[in-house]
């Protein structure tokens, strides 16, 4: 890594845990436990984007393992690192298809987060039954994957602009 990307990757990782700390101070608005917006997922997604699947990896793991020791302790950072995985893995591969669009692969990407946390849910209670909640996460992991894919589209053209590739 050059010095620009470390600069980059660093600010870019600042500002992730800036979302997830606002995030973290949302009061749960909808009635259904354990639905977050994934805000900070935004970034993540540009850094996928820029720098591809590795980084991308590389800076959920960050992320996750910084803001579950700042806000949710260990339990979180197993529940995220589990999510984040899955979603890591599908979204590099989503990429890779044309016809996937960025708010298409955030989607996707947010249902399979949804689906690496539950089968870690599964596990942690020794519970099957747990599974039957996962249709609600997805319908909830589509909607709020669409808004961060929203929004990534956006902030991914403005970084490019604002910041070239090399």
């Amino acid at each position: 890594m050059n010095t620009r990307k470390i600069t980059e990757f660093g600010l870019l990782l600042a500002v992730s845990l800036v979302l997830a700390y606002f995030e973290s101070l949302l009061p749960v608005m909808i009635a259904v436990p354990g639905v977050k917006l994934g805000i900070a997922n935004i970034v993540t997604m540009l850094i996928l984007y820029r720098w591809g699947g590795k980084q991308a990896f590389f800076f959920m793991t960050l992320r996750i393992v910084m803001a579950g020791f700042l806000f949710s302790g260990i339990t979180g950072i197993l529940y995220s690192f589990a999510g984040g995985v899955f979603c890591i893995i599908t979204m590099s591969v989503m990429k890779k298809f044309p016809f996937f669009s960025k708010m298409g692969v955030s989607m996707v990407g947010a249902v399979f987060h949804n689906l690496g946390q539950i089968l870690i849910a599964v596990i942690v209670m020794e519970n099957v039954h747990i599974l039957y909640y996962f249709p609600v996460l997805c319908l909830t992991g589509l909607i709020s994957g669409f808004a961060v894919g929203y929004i990534s589209v956006l902030l991914i053209k403005r970084f490019e602009l604002m910041f070239p590739k090399e």
